[in-house]
């Protein structure tokens, strides 16, 4: 919640999946975040990254792998290695 400032003021802020966009409860001891440095042309780290919050649920399925391939498709890290298929 903000307040009329537009401060954030609460105390805990619940991540989502990013695969389910589910909530990620606090007892939720096998979610994870994984952060994927930004890189440039040369191969170098740069100061940002790209987070994607995992629930744990969807680990337990065996699906993780294949949702951060998909994530990161999406966002443009990773060509031809997530492709849909019936």
């Amino acid at each position: 919640m903000e307040n009329d400032q537009g401060v954030l003021v609460d105390l805990y802020v619940p991540r989502k999946c990013a695969a389910t966009n589910r909530l990620i409860t606090s007892k939720d001891h096998a979610s994870v975040q994984i952060s994927v440095a930004d890189v440039d042309a040369n191969g170098r780290a740069l100061s940002t990254s790209t987070s994607f919050a995992l629930s744990g649920p969807v680990r337990a399925m065996g699906e993780g792998d294949d949702s951060i391939n998909r994530l990161a498709t999406k966002a443009g890290l990773l060509r031809n290695a997530w492709s849909y298929q019936k």
